[in-house]
Protein backbone atom coordinates (compact mmCIF):
# COMPACT_ATOMS: atom_id res chain seq x y z
CA UNK A 1 0.00 0.00 0.00
CA UNK A 2 1.15 3.55 -1.05
CA UNK A 3 1.07 5.63 1.81
CA UNK A 4 -0.67 8.36 2.67
CA UNK A 5 -3.19 5.83 1.77
CA UNK A 6 -7.06 7.42 1.46
CA UNK A 7 -9.85 5.35 2.76
CA UNK A 8 -13.20 5.67 3.50
CA UNK A 9 -15.07 5.44 6.99
CA UNK A 10 -16.39 1.96 6.02
CA UNK A 11 -12.75 0.59 5.00
CA UNK A 12 -11.43 2.07 8.42
CA UNK A 13 -14.13 0.85 11.06
CA UNK A 14 -12.77 -2.50 11.38
CA UNK A 15 -9.62 -1.65 12.35
CA UNK A 16 -10.10 1.24 14.12
CA UNK A 17 -9.00 -0.24 16.97
CA UNK A 18 -5.71 -1.02 15.27
CA UNK A 19 -4.18 2.46 14.55
CA UNK A 20 -2.02 3.42 17.20
CA UNK A 21 -2.96 7.07 17.31
CA UNK A 22 -6.15 8.90 15.54
CA UNK A 23 -5.38 12.11 14.72
CA UNK A 24 -7.92 14.98 14.45
CA UNK A 25 -6.63 17.50 12.85
CA UNK A 26 -9.37 19.69 13.33
CA UNK A 27 -9.46 23.25 15.24
CA UNK A 28 -10.12 23.23 19.27
CA UNK A 29 -13.78 23.68 19.30
CA UNK A 30 -14.44 21.31 16.15
CA UNK A 31 -12.81 18.41 18.61
CA UNK A 32 -14.92 19.41 21.67
CA UNK A 33 -17.79 19.12 19.57
CA UNK A 34 -18.30 15.58 18.54
CA UNK A 35 -14.92 13.34 17.35
CA UNK A 36 -13.90 9.67 16.39
CA UNK A 37 -13.54 7.82 19.75
CA UNK A 38 -10.08 7.62 20.91
CA UNK A 39 -8.65 10.60 18.90
CA UNK A 40 -6.59 13.17 20.12
CA UNK A 41 -6.90 16.21 19.29
CA UNK A 42 -3.94 18.01 16.96
CA UNK A 43 -5.52 21.03 15.37
CA UNK A 44 -3.15 21.37 11.89
CA UNK A 45 -4.80 25.42 12.42
CA UNK A 46 -6.33 26.36 15.62
CA UNK A 47 -9.26 28.46 16.16
CA UNK A 48 -7.72 31.80 15.99
CA UNK A 49 -5.77 30.78 13.21
CA UNK A 50 -8.72 29.34 11.30
CA UNK A 51 -10.26 33.16 11.11
CA UNK A 52 -7.42 34.54 10.44
CA UNK A 53 -6.44 32.42 7.69
CA UNK A 54 -10.82 32.43 6.12
CA UNK A 55 -10.67 36.44 6.95
CA UNK A 56 -7.93 36.77 4.29
CA UNK A 57 -9.65 34.48 1.82
CA UNK A 58 -12.73 37.23 2.07
CA UNK A 59 -11.13 40.25 2.66
CA UNK A 60 -7.68 39.86 0.55
CA UNK A 61 -7.70 37.07 -1.89
CA UNK A 62 -6.67 32.88 -1.91
CA UNK A 63 -3.28 33.14 -2.61
CA UNK A 64 -2.07 35.52 0.36
CA UNK A 65 -4.64 33.49 2.04
CA UNK A 66 -2.69 30.10 1.16
CA UNK A 67 1.49 31.89 1.85
CA UNK A 68 -0.22 32.55 5.45
CA UNK A 69 -1.97 29.46 6.14
CA UNK A 70 0.71 27.13 4.75
CA UNK A 71 3.16 28.90 7.41
CA UNK A 72 1.19 28.13 10.34
CA UNK A 73 -0.05 24.86 8.93
CA UNK A 74 3.88 23.74 8.98
CA UNK A 75 4.64 25.27 12.21
CA UNK A 76 1.96 23.44 13.89
CA UNK A 77 2.70 20.11 12.06
CA UNK A 78 6.76 20.31 13.71
CA UNK A 79 5.41 21.09 16.90
CA UNK A 80 3.15 17.85 17.19
CA UNK A 81 5.92 16.09 15.28
CA UNK A 82 8.63 17.45 18.16
CA UNK A 83 6.46 17.26 21.15
CA UNK A 84 4.35 14.34 20.51
CA UNK A 85 6.17 11.58 17.92
CA UNK A 86 9.12 12.29 17.81
CA UNK A 87 10.25 8.62 19.45
CA UNK A 88 7.21 6.44 17.61
CA UNK A 89 9.24 3.91 15.72
CA UNK A 90 8.71 3.08 12.03
CA UNK A 91 5.95 1.02 12.28
CA UNK A 92 3.37 3.71 14.04
CA UNK A 93 0.38 3.61 12.87
CA UNK A 94 -1.70 7.21 12.46
CA UNK A 95 -5.38 7.52 11.69
CA UNK A 96 -5.45 11.11 10.30
CA UNK A 97 -8.71 12.58 9.80
CA UNK A 98 -9.98 16.70 9.21
CA UNK A 99 -13.70 17.98 8.65
CA UNK A 100 -14.20 16.61 4.97
CA UNK A 101 -10.43 14.89 4.67
CA UNK A 102 -9.13 17.82 2.74
CA UNK A 103 -5.83 20.49 2.66
CA UNK A 104 -5.27 20.03 6.83
CA UNK A 105 -5.19 15.86 7.60
CA UNK A 106 -4.04 15.66 3.89
CA UNK A 107 -0.81 17.99 4.85
CA UNK A 108 -0.69 16.40 8.12
CA UNK A 109 -0.47 12.85 6.35
CA UNK A 110 1.55 13.52 3.43
CA UNK A 111 4.19 14.54 6.40
CA UNK A 112 4.05 11.97 8.16
CA UNK A 113 4.26 9.38 5.52
CA UNK A 114 7.25 11.29 3.99
CA UNK A 115 9.02 10.34 7.02
CA UNK A 116 7.86 6.63 6.62
CA UNK A 117 5.40 6.44 8.42
CA UNK A 118 2.39 4.21 7.08
CA UNK A 119 -0.10 6.90 8.11
CA UNK A 120 -3.87 6.33 6.75
CA UNK A 121 -5.94 9.99 6.20
CA UNK A 122 -9.84 9.22 6.28
CA UNK A 123 -11.11 10.02 2.94
CA UNK A 124 -14.44 12.49 3.66
CA UNK A 125 -12.91 13.23 7.43
CA UNK A 126 -15.58 13.67 10.04
CA UNK A 127 -18.73 14.55 7.59
CA UNK A 128 -18.13 10.49 6.33
CA UNK A 129 -17.81 9.48 9.96
CA UNK A 130 -20.79 11.30 11.03
CA UNK A 131 -22.86 10.26 8.33
CA UNK A 132 -21.82 6.70 9.16
CA UNK A 133 -22.64 7.31 13.11
CA UNK A 134 -26.18 9.02 12.13
CA UNK A 135 -27.23 5.76 9.78
CA UNK A 136 -26.12 3.42 12.22
CA UNK A 137 -28.30 4.66 15.03
CA UNK A 138 -30.95 5.42 12.65
CA UNK A 139 -30.99 1.39 12.04
CA UNK A 140 -29.01 -0.39 15.16
CA UNK A 141 -28.76 -4.12 15.58
CA UNK A 142 -31.20 -5.58 17.37
CA UNK A 143 -30.32 -6.12 21.14
CA UNK A 144 -31.53 -7.82 23.93
CA UNK A 145 -32.55 -4.98 26.00
CA UNK A 146 -33.27 -5.43 29.80
CA UNK A 147 -35.03 -2.43 30.49
CA UNK A 148 -34.25 -1.40 34.96
CA UNK A 149 -37.46 0.28 35.68
CA UNK A 150 -38.40 2.15 39.40
CA UNK A 151 -39.65 5.05 40.70
CA UNK A 152 -37.33 7.87 41.62
CA UNK A 153 -34.67 7.40 44.35
CA UNK A 154 -35.20 3.39 43.53
CA UNK A 155 -31.28 3.01 42.81
CA UNK A 156 -31.39 2.14 38.50
CA UNK A 157 -28.50 3.83 38.13
CA UNK A 158 -26.17 1.91 40.86
CA UNK A 159 -27.53 -1.30 39.67
CA UNK A 160 -26.74 -0.16 36.19
CA UNK A 161 -22.75 0.79 37.93
CA UNK A 162 -22.56 -2.32 39.35
CA UNK A 163 -23.79 -4.25 36.82
CA UNK A 164 -21.04 -2.74 34.60
CA UNK A 165 -18.44 -3.50 37.28
CA UNK A 166 -19.21 -7.25 37.32
CA UNK A 167 -18.86 -7.60 33.24
CA UNK A 168 -22.58 -7.54 32.02
CA UNK A 169 -23.37 -5.62 29.27
CA UNK A 170 -24.97 -2.05 30.56
CA UNK A 171 -25.94 1.03 28.19
CA UNK A 172 -26.02 3.88 30.61
CA UNK A 173 -27.35 6.65 28.77
CA UNK A 174 -27.31 9.17 31.89
CA UNK A 175 -23.64 8.39 32.59
CA UNK A 176 -23.27 9.23 29.05
CA UNK A 177 -25.25 11.88 28.73
CA UNK A 178 -23.87 13.73 32.40
CA UNK A 179 -27.37 14.36 33.59
CA UNK A 180 -29.61 12.03 35.89
CA UNK A 181 -32.59 12.36 33.96
CA UNK A 182 -34.62 14.25 35.93
CA UNK A 183 -35.59 17.93 36.23
CA UNK A 184 -33.37 18.41 39.00
CA UNK A 185 -30.52 15.82 37.29
CA UNK A 186 -28.16 18.38 36.07
CA UNK A 187 -24.63 17.84 37.46
CA UNK A 188 -23.29 20.84 39.20
CA UNK A 189 -19.20 20.03 37.62
CA UNK A 190 -19.70 18.41 34.50
CA UNK A 191 -21.81 19.97 31.57
CA UNK A 192 -23.54 17.68 29.37
CA UNK A 193 -21.75 16.76 26.06
CA UNK A 194 -22.99 18.14 22.47
CA UNK A 195 -26.05 15.89 21.07
CA UNK A 196 -23.36 14.82 18.28
CA UNK A 197 -20.53 13.52 21.09
CA UNK A 198 -23.70 11.75 22.84
CA UNK A 199 -24.44 10.27 19.89
CA UNK A 200 -21.39 9.16 19.35
CA UNK A 201 -20.45 7.71 23.16
CA UNK A 202 -24.39 5.67 21.97
CA UNK A 203 -22.93 4.32 18.84
CA UNK A 204 -19.57 3.34 20.12
CA UNK A 205 -21.29 1.44 22.99
CA UNK A 206 -23.60 -0.46 20.70
CA UNK A 207 -21.08 -1.52 18.06
CA UNK A 208 -19.65 -3.02 20.90
CA UNK A 209 -22.48 -5.42 22.24
CA UNK A 210 -22.30 -8.72 21.94
CA UNK A 211 -26.22 -9.25 20.55
CA UNK A 212 -26.29 -12.54 21.71
CA UNK A 213 -25.93 -11.44 25.60
CA UNK A 214 -28.37 -8.82 27.41
CA UNK A 215 -28.21 -5.23 27.05
CA UNK A 216 -29.03 -3.78 30.84
CA UNK A 217 -30.15 -0.01 30.33
CA UNK A 218 -32.31 2.36 32.20
CA UNK A 219 -36.17 2.97 31.61
CA UNK A 220 -35.40 6.53 30.30
CA UNK A 221 -37.88 9.31 28.74
CA UNK A 222 -37.12 10.32 24.85
CA UNK A 223 -34.54 13.17 26.36
CA UNK A 224 -31.79 12.87 28.96
CA UNK A 225 -31.92 16.84 30.08
CA UNK A 226 -31.13 18.35 26.93
CA UNK A 227 -30.00 15.20 24.91
CA UNK A 228 -32.32 13.44 23.10
CA UNK A 229 -31.88 9.72 23.03
CA UNK A 230 -31.84 7.90 19.22
CA UNK A 231 -35.62 7.30 17.89
CA UNK A 232 -34.54 4.09 16.58
CA UNK A 233 -32.91 2.87 20.25
CA UNK A 234 -35.85 4.25 22.33
CA UNK A 235 -38.23 2.23 20.18
CA UNK A 236 -35.98 -0.77 20.86
CA UNK A 237 -35.84 -0.21 24.61
CA UNK A 238 -39.86 0.56 24.51
CA UNK A 239 -40.50 -3.16 23.25
CA UNK A 240 -37.96 -4.69 25.14
CA UNK A 241 -38.48 -6.96 28.65
CA UNK A 242 -38.42 -4.89 31.79
CA UNK A 243 -37.13 -5.37 35.43
CA UNK A 244 -39.18 -3.74 38.13
CA UNK A 245 -37.01 -2.08 40.94
CA UNK A 246 -38.45 -1.90 44.24
CA UNK A 247 -37.23 0.14 47.34
CA UNK A 248 -39.50 1.20 50.78
CA UNK A 249 -39.57 5.28 49.77
CA UNK A 250 -38.02 6.10 53.32
CA UNK A 251 -34.86 4.43 51.35
CA UNK A 252 -35.37 6.02 48.72
CA UNK A 253 -35.66 9.70 50.32
CA UNK A 254 -31.72 8.25 51.69
CA UNK A 255 -30.55 7.36 48.38
CA UNK A 256 -31.96 10.76 46.82
CA UNK A 257 -30.07 12.73 50.01
CA UNK A 258 -26.90 10.28 49.24
CA UNK A 259 -26.82 11.34 44.96
CA UNK A 260 -27.98 15.02 45.30
CA UNK A 261 -25.75 15.90 48.30
CA UNK A 262 -24.66 19.31 46.63
CA UNK A 263 -28.14 20.30 46.88
CA UNK A 264 -28.25 20.50 50.56
CA UNK A 265 -24.77 22.33 49.96
CA UNK A 266 -26.34 24.83 48.09
CA UNK A 267 -30.25 25.25 48.64
CA UNK A 268 -30.21 28.31 46.07
CA UNK A 269 -29.26 25.77 43.09
CA UNK A 270 -32.04 23.80 44.30
CA UNK A 271 -34.72 26.78 44.08
CA UNK A 272 -34.11 27.44 40.90
CA UNK A 273 -33.95 24.40 39.32
CA UNK A 274 -37.54 23.76 41.24
CA UNK A 275 -38.63 27.12 39.57
CA UNK A 276 -39.46 24.75 36.82
CA UNK A 277 -42.13 23.22 38.39
CA UNK A 278 -44.15 25.91 38.72
CA UNK A 279 -46.57 25.23 35.84
CA UNK A 280 -47.51 22.00 37.47
CA UNK A 281 -47.86 22.82 40.58
CA UNK A 282 -48.25 26.30 41.66
CA UNK A 283 -46.65 29.06 43.12
CA UNK A 284 -47.79 28.37 46.78
CA UNK A 285 -46.52 25.04 46.41
CA UNK A 286 -42.96 25.77 44.84
CA UNK A 287 -42.49 28.76 47.57
CA UNK A 288 -43.26 26.36 50.07
CA UNK A 289 -40.47 23.70 48.62
CA UNK A 290 -38.39 26.95 48.62
CA UNK A 291 -38.53 27.43 52.51
CA UNK A 292 -38.24 24.16 53.53
CA UNK A 293 -34.72 24.00 51.57
CA UNK A 294 -33.73 27.33 52.97
CA UNK A 295 -34.02 26.19 56.74
CA UNK A 296 -32.74 22.89 55.87
CA UNK A 297 -35.56 20.44 55.41
CA UNK A 298 -34.01 18.61 52.77
CA UNK A 299 -35.51 15.13 53.77
CA UNK A 300 -39.30 15.98 53.93
CA UNK A 301 -38.78 17.93 50.55
CA UNK A 302 -37.13 15.18 49.39
CA UNK A 303 -40.15 13.27 50.49
CA UNK A 304 -42.94 15.41 49.32
CA UNK A 305 -41.16 15.50 46.02
CA UNK A 306 -41.43 11.80 45.40
CA UNK A 307 -44.86 12.06 46.83
CA UNK A 308 -46.17 14.99 44.77
CA UNK A 309 -44.19 15.23 41.62
CA UNK A 310 -41.93 11.94 40.63
CA UNK A 311 -44.17 8.78 41.64
CA UNK A 312 -47.07 10.17 40.07
CA UNK A 313 -45.08 11.16 36.61
CA UNK A 314 -43.62 7.95 36.85
CA UNK A 315 -46.79 6.24 37.22
CA UNK A 316 -48.52 8.31 34.32
CA UNK A 317 -45.52 7.49 31.69
CA UNK A 318 -44.06 3.84 32.72
CA UNK A 319 -47.09 2.25 31.13
CA UNK A 320 -47.66 4.38 28.52
CA UNK A 321 -44.12 4.31 27.03
CA UNK A 322 -43.11 0.62 27.79
CA UNK A 323 -45.26 -2.02 26.67
CA UNK A 324 -43.68 -4.93 28.37
CA UNK A 325 -43.80 -3.44 31.76
CA UNK A 326 -47.10 -5.27 32.94
CA UNK A 327 -45.64 -7.94 32.93
CA UNK A 328 -42.10 -6.70 34.78
CA UNK A 329 -39.89 -9.13 37.30
CA UNK A 330 -40.06 -7.07 40.80
CA UNK A 331 -36.82 -6.90 42.10
CA UNK A 332 -36.86 -5.54 45.22
CA UNK A 333 -34.45 -4.13 47.50
CA UNK A 334 -33.90 -4.33 51.16
CA UNK A 335 -31.68 -1.69 51.67
CA UNK A 336 -28.97 0.85 50.20
CA UNK A 337 -25.90 -0.44 50.89
CA UNK A 338 -23.22 -1.66 48.55
CA UNK A 339 -23.82 -5.48 49.47
CA UNK A 340 -27.64 -4.77 48.50
CA UNK A 341 -26.80 -3.76 44.94
CA UNK A 342 -23.77 -6.48 44.64
CA UNK A 343 -26.60 -9.25 44.97
CA UNK A 344 -29.13 -7.58 43.24
CA UNK A 345 -26.62 -7.12 40.45
CA UNK A 346 -25.20 -11.10 40.50
CA UNK A 347 -28.72 -12.03 40.49
CA UNK A 348 -29.50 -10.10 37.42
CA UNK A 349 -26.23 -11.37 35.80
CA UNK A 350 -26.86 -15.15 36.50
CA UNK A 351 -30.57 -15.04 35.54
CA UNK A 352 -29.03 -13.42 31.75
CA UNK A 353 -26.87 -16.04 31.58
CA UNK A 354 -27.72 -18.47 28.18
Amino acid sequence: MKYPALLNFSDVLPMLGQFDAIIDARSESEFALDHIPGAINCPVLNDAERIRVGTMYKQVNAFEAKKVGAALVSRNIARHIEQLWIDQPRDWKPLIYCWRGGNRSGALAHVLAKIGWPAIQLDGGYKDYRAHVSLALSAPPPLAFQVICGTTGSGKSRLLEVLDAIGAQVLDLEQLAAHRGSVLGGLPSQPQPSQKMFETMVWDKLRHFDPARPVFVESESKKVGNLRVPDAVMEQMRLSPCISLALSRPNRVRLLMEDYHHFTADPTTLNAQLECLVKLHGRARISAWHAMANQGQMPQLVDELLVDHYDPAYIRSIDRNFALFGDARVLELADIGAADFLAAAHYLHAQAAP
